[in-house]
């Protein structure tokens, strides 16, 4: 490791895994914000198969498809709120003041540039607003508070980046500095989280994925959405397949995947874990996948394959010149022709696939990569290779005749 934040490999000893395992709690009441993301669908979808006793109200701007079969469920209540709105949040949220034993902050607000000022105050508002109605001096009944953040924690969008070329990457752990040249919301999420809780028994958890895998049609960067989008589109078209970015982010290990599959089950274990449970000075967690590393040139065939794509040769699946969103331009048309001839469930081709975050994902000038040795030795021992996590959320997205 020669450049970037350089992380300690030793990570927080001052927690101890406790042999009695998880707390059993008569009834366990669950509020997710951003019950409709890509993480926050999974764990709502967890917490409900669970055989312990969870309520669940999950919130979010608008409902989904995939959580209306919960409508019916005594165990499950969908709340429509505004955020942004203190009025409105404190109206329809502050009757579980003295109900809510765990809260899961899974959304942000991301209608303003990344690393702004703007970006900070609006997602702090939105913490600030259900937190207020959720929080009282007197508050007995929550027990802990589950952020989910990223792994952007540890760099600037603003730079600098050190040496991108370099093949010995830097890894970062939690213990990693927080970086100072630009505005971070996530910063501000944890900091407010910490003044808010100050004095109270209550823990709280921050969880920081890398490139997420999962389904979802209300999330903004959806890489799963949009890779199959494209897929489609291509095979549709009989158009190359190809990677369109920079050679190194091609070649090179660059960034962690994280399965949404597993960060839910992380942010159940740091909620309910005894080995957690006492921390109420907040601990933060890498949420990624383990396994070994990946790099897109080797993932790419696998996934050109269960697309349906025609193969190309090894050498011309990679074009540092094709860009997303001048390849994909204008093809909301053509979307809505394959989901009227395959009858799929979603017809806006917006609500899916996001090409400029495809330009950035390939042609990012660092490498983001994390180490999860701390969660490993608390006892949070779940990994998934990045490809399988690919492949599954093809298939999953197949099921909810998302593509075809």
């Amino acid at each position: 490791m020669n450049h970037g934040a350089c992380s300690r490999a030793d990570g927080d000893n001052s927690i101890i895994p406790s042999s009695q395992g998880i707390f059993q709690h008569q009834t366990s009441v669950a509020i997710v914000f951003g019950v409709t993301g890509l993480v926050g669908r999974e764990l709502a979808r967890k917490l409900l198969a669970s055989k312990s006793n969870w309520q669940v109200y999950g919130v979010a701007r608008y409902s989904d498809d995939h959580l209306v079969a919960y409508a019916s469920r005594s165990n499950y209540h969908f709340i429509s709120c505004d955020l942004l709105n203190p009025l409105e949040t404190q109206q329809k949220l502050s009757a579980l003041k003295d109900a809510v034993t765990h809260m899961f902050w899974i959304t942000w607000a991301n209608d303003s540039p990344l690393d702004g000022e703007e970006c900070c105050a609006r997602n702090k508002a939105m913490m600030s607003n259900a937190l207020d109605a959720l929080l009282s001096p007197v508050t007995t009944s929550l027990k802990h508070i589950s952020i989910q953040t990223g792994m952007k924690h540890y760099i600037s969008l603003q730079g600098p980046f050190g040496d991108s070329s370099s093949k010995d990457a830097c890894y970062y752990d939690e213990e990693s500095p927080r970086v100072a040249t630009s505005p971070n919301f996530y910063y501000v999420l944890e900091d407010l989280v910490r003044e808010r809780l100050h004095g109270m028994q209550v823990a709280w958890s921050v969880h920081r994925p890398g490139l997420l895998m999962g389904c979802s049609r209300r999330s903004w960067f959806n890489f799963m959405g949009s890779i199959c989008v494209y897929g489609t589109i291509c095979k549709h078209l009989s158009l190359p397949f190809v990677f369109g970015g920079t050679r190194e982010c091609w070649e090179e290990v660059s960034m962690e995947g994280s399965d949404a599959r597993l960060v839910a089950e992380q942010h159940i274990w740091a909620a309910t874990s005894e080995a957690i449970a006492a921390s109420v000075n907040g601990q933060a967690f890498n949420s990624i996948n383990g396994g070994s590393s990946f790099t897109w040139k080797q993932v790419w065939p696998a996934l050109g394959e269960k697309l349906g794509v025609a193969a190309l040769p090894a050498d011309d699946m990679f074009s540092n010149e094709f860009r997303f969103c001048e390849g994909m331009a204008g093809m909301s048309d053509v979307w809505k022709e394959i989901s009227s001839r395959e009858e799929l469930a979603e017809a806006e081709l917006s609500n899916l696939a996001n090409w400029e975050f495809l330009d950035i994902l390939f042609r990012v000038p660092f490498k983001l990569l994390g180490r999860r040795e701390k969660v490993n030795r608390l006892g949070f021992r779940l990994e998934y290779q990045t490809l399988d996590s690919i492949l599954y959320w093809v298939d999953f997205m197949r099921t909810e005749k998302l593509i075809p």
